[in-house]
């Protein structure tokens, strides 16, 4: 970090534990979802396979899409710090309705602790922001603490609710995710003075503040009804139809508004060639986060079913493997960093779609593993932990490598006046990786294990040629946004 601790606003720390405490709760529940909900024997939903993946993809696409309406929210309606403390109450609501122990509540809780996540979301990314309005090195270095205190999170929740629902009961490991955002939202009242200053709502000029309201509403009335719907069986709720439906439903609102950029906005040459740019990125993180987001399904079944977790007589929870990836994290995000400083001083700094290719490199060469072990397990029955330890490994720095870049190169590039739309891009492409990441482990696990091996290497030529058509595209790329590395 290139600023000493002592430099930041108090603020910081504020947001910094928020974070972390509503992240040890988001991963620490999104640890047990998939083994809870495959469960038959210890209290889970016994649900297949296949619906367990894409209800954990429909989820984790839900977070993604709620940010967008969630930002809007905190812009126009409430301020950003009065949305992440709603958003932190819709989260822990949320957590007690999936306290209740029935099928149609638990869904009901995953939509509300769902939208309070895209709520606080985007909002406590804007009220950091706020914290630096000199911007500059200070600024990056704020995020990048900010960014220590989500890891942080993630591993404790990861590491904490997977060994209380795996090995206690289910309810404890969700219990301590509740209990982790109820501590979020304490620390954050308690300091809150830290952040007077900024965060707080202010109408826009020539906003219609109560048609805005009514629009709010109409659309949660909408929602509401819907659920409602759902609920009582008049409309019927097929998890993996709904995943296909939604994933065919982001690509067609991609294409529109694509379309709709190069031909209706009124952009420059300039601004199109960037924009053409920003479609391939889009690309790329829908294909990397489509393998990426395995994790939390078809590694975490994985896990549980085809990997040896008894270590020196200790039985590791199948949950905890995800807390890998916050600690790979953790560890490795200063060397990356160092590591481009040190090839940017010797003039040989990669150029930004060598860095995406990289990543989509690392992805399937996760999967070549992937697919290995997974021949073995077929094949002579569990195997030794280290395999996922490598996957996880190359597969976090992969995300090291694409993701913080993609998301800086989507702020340079979009034109001024569509900088958060194209934000929203970017989060819809998140959205849709998570869904076809659900759908593809509905493909590998329970009767369609025998798959494994198989459709490991789609991915891996899927991400292998993507990243390797990038790498030689990369000058030509670098062409389309001169100025801008």
């Amino acid at each position: 970090m290139s600023e000493p601790i002592a430099k930041h606003p108090p603020g910081i720390f504020t947001l910094f534990f928020t974070e972390m405490w509503e992240r040890m709760s988001y991963y620490g529940m999104r640890a047990l979802l998939v083994l809870f909900m495959v469960d038959a024997v210890r209290g889970g939903m016994g649900l297949k396979d296949e619906e367990a993946a894409a209800i954990y993809g429909l989820y984790t696409a839900l977070v993604y899409l709620a940010a967008l309406p969630g930002g809007w929210v905190g812009d126009r309606l409430i301020g950003a710090k009065s949305a992440v403390w709603w958003g932190g109450v819709v989260i822990a609501f949320g957590h007690l309705v999936l306290g209740i122990d029935r099928k149609d509540t638990f869904y009901l809780g995953l939509l509300i602790v769902g939208l309070g996540s895209g709520l606080l979301k985007s909002n406590m990314s804007a009220l950091v922001g706020q914290l630096y309005p000199e911007g500059g090195a200070r600024r990056d270095a704020g995020f990048t603490l900010f960014y220590m205190g989500i890891n942080i999170g993630a591993l404790i929740g990861q590491v904490l609710c997977s060994n209380l629902g795996e090995h206690i009961a289910w309810r404890w490991g969700f219990s301590a995710a509740a209990a982790g955002m109820v501590l979020g939202l304490v620390q954050f009242k308690l300091t809150q003075r830290h952040i007077a200053e900024v965060g707080n709502w202010q109408p826009h000029p020539g906003q219609n503040v109560r048609r805005e309201w009514t629009l709010f509403l109409s659309v949660l009335a909408l929602l509401v009804l819907g659920v409602l719907l759902c609920w009582t069986g008049v409309i019927g709720f097929d998890p993996i139809a709904v995943a296909r439906v939604s994933s065919i439903f982001i690509v067609a609102v991609a294409v529109v508004f694509f379309l709709w950029a190069f031909l209706l906005a009124g952009l420059s040459t300039t601004e199109k060639k960037q924009m053409l740019v920003i479609v391939i990125l889009f690309v790329a993180a829908v294909l990397f986060f489509a393998g990426f987001e395995q994790a939390g399904s078809s590694f975490s079944l994985f896990a549980e079913r085809f990997t040896l977790r008894n270590i020196a007589g200790v039985e590791l929870a199948a949950g905890m493997f995800q807390s890998l990836n916050p600690l790979i994290v953790i560890v490795m995000s200063p060397v990356i960093a160092a590591f481009w400083m040190a090839l940017a001083k010797r003039g040989r700094a990669p150029l930004l779609a060598t860095k995406l290719s990289w990543g989509l490199l690392m992805l399937a060469a996760g999967f070549v593993i992937a697919s290995i072990a997974a021949k073995q397990a077929l094949k002579t029955g569990p195997v030794l932990p280290t395999w996922l330890l490598s996957i996880y490994f190359l597969h976090t720095i992969g995300e090291l490598f694409l993701s913080p870049v993609g998301l800086s190169a989507v702020t340079k590039l979009s034109p001024p006046r569509l900088t958060g739309q194209m934000m929203g891009i970017w989060f819809l492409g998140s959205a849709l990786g998570n869904l076809l990441a659900g759908l593809l482990a509905g493909e590998v696990s329970g009767d369609a294990a025998a798959q494994m091996p198989d459709r490991f290497m789609d991915v891996v030529f899927t991400a292998g040629i993507a990243g390797c058509v990038l790498w030689i595209c990369s000058r030509w790329i670098q062409r389309l946004m001169p100025g801008i590395k």
